[in-house]
């Protein structure tokens, strides 16, 4: 069997472009583009250095101070009256916990129905430009004034603080944020995605719920994640709605603790020992809101 000429001419140059030296590409710091691209990371570093500044001073003074006193009395015991000593925070973190999760049960499926409403079943019409436009405006919206409107609906009607209203105001705050987080995930899904699905033959309805919503999963719980952290650590709605209780609940319709106010009302008394566990109720808080902002660092990254 022989070889013809091109072949074997072939092989031989790619024998001698392999044993040919590797070209240098190093190139010079002081080159102008590298010069500046060294300026400009180092700059960014620096820059990102002292924004953490204020983040890493704060951590360190609530673990200095509040950390001493974290331990399982701190957190189960009922908060001391104004001349005891000892104590905790249990009935808050109780009550901060099942508001928060309130306001994720209300939030999570309306935002996530707008969204798709938004996104995929009428993108251009006027009302999903004025609901867009809405969800932007209220990312903003001042939390107190979140805290006054459920005040007035629900507060004045039910005569009575509760959780069930403070988990309302909370879902306000949130439902902006789950409704662009989902919309901007929906958004992202590729078309092509979309289209196979039709070509296929599927319903509307399969493509949102097998095709649309499984993809963009990470970024709209990514979303819910963010407006969790947030929600999390407001104070101010809950003045009106849910107030203060110094026992543990056991109903959605009384007064309620959180720790937001826990920390409010301890942080401005004269005594020691209250003023402790506010430092131990703020870490708390900070260490919460934390671990949301880590999980929805961890699920944004992930890939369905």
């Amino acid at each position: 069997m022989s070889v013809s000429g091109p072949t074997v001419e072939s092989n031989m140059r790619d024998l001698i472009a392999a044993s040919r030296p590797a070209p240098n590409l190093h190139r010079s710091p002081l080159e102008l583009r590298a010069l500046k691209s060294g300026i400009l990371t180092a700059l960014t570093w620096i820059g990102a250095l002292l924004a953490s500044v204020p983040l890493f001073s704060v951590i360190y003074e609530l673990v200095v101070a509040g950390g001493s006193r974290l331990n399982w009395e701190t957190l189960t015991a009922l908060p001391p009256s104004a001349f005891e000593t000892g104590g905790g925070f249990g009935n808050a973190i109780v009550g901060t916990l099942v508001m928060v999760g309130i306001a994720t049960l209300i939030s999570v499926p309306l935002g996530i129905l707008a969204a798709v409403q938004l996104a995929i079943l009428d993108p251009d019409s006027k009302l999903t430009h004025t609901v867009r436009f809405l969800a932007k405006v209220l990312t903003g919206f001042p939390s107190i004034l979140a805290g006054v409107f459920v005040y007035a609906v629900m507060v004045v009607t039910m005569k009575t603080y509760s959780a069930l209203a403070g988990g309302v105001a909370l879902a306000v705050l949130m439902l902006p944020t789950v409704v662009l987080a989902a919309e901007q995930a929906m958004s992202m899904v590729p078309k092509k995605m979309k289209d196979a699905a039709y070509g296929i033959g599927c319903t509307r309805t399969q493509v949102i719920l097998k095709v649309v919503l499984p993809t963009g999963a990470p970024g709209i719980l990514t979303g819910v994640m963010l407006a969790v952290a947030g929600a999390a650590g407001n104070s101010a709605p809950l003045l009106f709605t849910a107030l203060f209780s110094n026992y543990y609940m056991s109903s959605l319709t009384e007064p309620t603790a959180s720790l937001a106010i826990l920390i409010f009302n301890f942080s401005g008394m004269p005594y020691d020992n209250q003023i402790e566990l506010a430092w131990a109720a703020s870490l708390v808080l900070v260490l919460i809101v934390l671990v949301f902002n880590v999980l929805a660092r961890l699920v944004g990254r992930q890939k369905y």
